[in-house]
């Protein structure tokens, strides 16, 4: 027995999970000694030594087995090479549910004991979970069983000692769109909810009401924005549709523009917190720490402290706009968290960055009339389709902004104070080694945002996030490393940075949670926006990424342009309006990447997205009668492959 005996190891987890024991409680043990039988050691300690004794000696491995179960609360087989051991074993650390688990690959008999278990369970694989002489089943069943209440009912006959009190049975930290709809949706369910929700001001002291990013700083106000911008194109077109119009007379006022997107923004929040009271969510506009396990602790702008526990955490708490770290961006830069509020009109504007918020932003404030320059250091609208991008770029230089490429900032200075003020920005160019200077009245820094996440004490409860990204990765259910703390939203590695996503995600989420549902966030194919003067919708993969991942030959892309009816009267941007679908050939050419350039271009992409969902064919698409004339109808009629080369310019409708 010595060798066999030295080779085998007991791993003990909180030993208090003996019958009677209380949570936390400490039962000292001792040492195993390598020339006794790990497994009869372990059985003299955590079981009834006298009868498992007598059954190893009979090798009676069933009775050994059921003495296990019969005299612990919690109890489960392990084995110490599988996740889905490990995941189980985390779930019940973060439950505060006191266990003895047996690691049958590192005892004497384990082979033995997994065979008598199998008997037992007819289930072959590990872990084995017991709960006061049920057996509830692997981690799949044991995680189910916790969510929908199962596992602590079977255990409330000594519910005192396994269940915790807490204060809440779920927090929501981020008072976002995605966070908002998941504690709606929790406490639809009967279940007791917190919403924690701050805004730490911007550099320039710009801060906002409940609703997140989108309401306040992002979709909605950009949205209105394009929208003031259309307008003025409208009133450009007008006279060749034969209004008359006295240009001397129009003009636009920031101020008036500002007022009215506030006031809309302002009864929303309004809104929000009306909705949430009504649904019996508790909202806290305070700083939301994690100070440990289900604990939390929170700081309202008066600097009052309080600390809550709760069963279940929901991080939502999205992302804030990236600084430079030059000197004076702080000081004398805006980004979109300001804009929006902004007290005068920007005047000639600076806008460093090629992101989808950047490229909008200069949109919307030269349709307004005002004199834009973009900043870039490198390609337009990472991420989305390059040839789709590239076109949107062209179309802007061509309506009046301009860029200036492959060049960064690396000092903004204060030349005149006022309102606005005359800024002069110094930049360099690594590629050409030369520095430029120029002057403008504001400077918009869009260059990328950050997730909210380091400084909420995620470090004090073990969430594991990307450390140079801030991201927090997540299983197909939302859920982190730490088994009790969920996360939706712009926070999540790998995710689409988008408000309906976390929506949708937020919801599946409790309804898993609380509901007894079963369906999951889908992240692909998801349709999307970018606001630019020529709006650009897509959906599924760029023409890169299906290069990439299907190879060049097992590709199609079809396309063409096209001229929207509107804008024949006043003869403007033929040939400027672009679609095009890409198709995988050896999957019955099923549509796998969807895009367009034009106006509505939003309202276009939504439908298709459905019928992408659905298994979209280029056949279904020919097949399909358009709606005549509009935008849309040129997805019916593409003919003319990429590869082919032909000619795909429009002379008419």
């Amino acid at each position: 027995m010595g060798n066999s005996a030295r080779k085998g190891r007991v791993v003990q987890q909180a030993p208090a999970a003996r019958a009677g024991a209380q949570p936390g409680q400490r039962t000292s043990v001792p040492p195993l000694e390598a020339t006794v039988d790990a497994t009869q050691k372990a059985f003299q300690i955590y079981g009834n030594g006298k009868n498992v004794e007598a059954a190893i000696n009979n090798k009676d491995w069933k009775l050994v087995v059921q003495t296990l179960i019969d005299e612990n609360n919690v109890m489960i087989f392990s084995d110490t090479t599988c996740k889905f051991c490990a995941k189980v074993k985390d779930l019940f650390k973060s439950m505060d549910v006191p266990y003895f688990v047996l690691e049958l690959d590192q005892i004497e008999h384990g082979n033995q004991l997994k065979n008598a278990l199998f008997e037992l369970t007819m289930q072959p694989s590990l872990p084995a979970v017991f709960a006061r002489k049920h057996y509830v089943g692997g981690f799949d069943q044991t995680q189910k069983a916790y969510r929908e209440g199962a596992f602590l009912k079977l255990l409330e006959g000594n519910r005192q000692t396994v269940q915790p009190s807490y204060d809440y049975d779920l927090i929501v930290i981020g008072g976002g769109s995605g966070g908002l709809a998941a504690s709606k949706e929790a406490a639809k369910l009967g279940k007791n909810v917190l919403v924690l929700d701050f805004v730490v001001p911007t550099p320039l002291g710009t801060r906002w009401g409940l609703g997140g990013t989108c309401v306040n700083v992002g979709c909605i106000p950009k949205k209105l924005m394009h929208q003031t911008a259309l307008l003025g194109q409208a009133i450009k077109d007008a006279p060749t549709f034969g209004w008359q119009l006295d240009n001397k007379t129009i003009k636009h006022s920031w101020s008036s523009l500002t007022e009215a997107v506030q006031n809309y923004i302002g009864s929303l929040n309004w809104g929000y917190r009306v909705s949430l009271r009504e649904n019996n969510v508790t909202y806290e506009n305070a700083y939301g720490e994690f100070i440990g396990p289900h604990k939390i602790k929170t700081t309202n702008n008066k600097g009052i402290q309080k600390i809550y526990t709760a069963e279940r955490f929901l991080i939502a708490t999205g992302e804030r706009p990236r600084y430079l770290n030059i000197p004076g961006d702080k000081e004398y830069c805006i980004t979109s968290d300001d804009l929006f509020s902004l007290p005068y009109c920007p005047e000639k504007t600076l806008v460093v960055g090629a992101s989808y918020v950047a490229l909008e932003c200069a949109g919307f404030l030269a349709g307004l009339g005002l004199d834009v320059t973009v900043m870039v250091r490198s390609i337009l609208l990472r991420g989305f389709d390059q040839d789709m991008a590239n076109k949107i770029g062209e179309h802007m230089e061509e309506h009046g902004i301009k860029f200036i490429r492959k060049y960064v900032p690396i000092k903004i200075e204060q030349i005149e104070e006022g309102a606005p003020r005359l800024l002069k920005v110094t930049a360099y160019s690594a590629e050409y080694s030369k520095i430029i200077e120029g002057e403008y009245n504001t400077v918009l820094l869009a260059i990328g945002r950050d997730a909210c996440t380091r400084s909420i004490g995620l470090q004090k409860v073990g969430v594991k996030i990307n450390e140079k990204t801030g991201k927090i990765p997540v299983n197909d259910e939302e859920q982190t490393n730490v088994p009790y703390i969920y996360a939706i939203g712009d926070v999540l590695e790998g995710k689409p940075e988008l408000t309906p996503v976390a929506i949708q995600a937020g919801r599946l989420l409790v309804r898993r949670l609380y509901g007894g549902a079963d369906t999951k966030c889908d992240y692909i194919n998801v349709p999307t926006t970018v606001f630019t003067p020529l709006e650009y919708g897509a959906c599924g993969y760029s023409e890169e990424k299906a290069i990439e991942r299907f190879g060049d030959d097992n590709i199609e892309v079809y396309h063409s342009y096209f001229w929207p009816l509107e804008w024949t009267v006043p003869s403007r941007d033929n040939n400027k309006c672009y679609a095009k679908v890409i198709c995988n050939i050896a999957d019955k050419e099923r549509v796998i990447g969807f895009h367009v350039l034009g106006p509505n271009a939003g309202e276009i992409t939504q439908g298709f997205a459905a019928a992408m969902k659905c298994g979209m064919t280029k056949e279904q698409l020919d097949s399909t009668v358009g709606i005549h004339p509009v935008c849309a109808e040129i997805f019916t009629t593409l003919s003319v492959t990429k590869r082919s080369g032909g000619d795909i310019l429009q002379s008419g409708c």
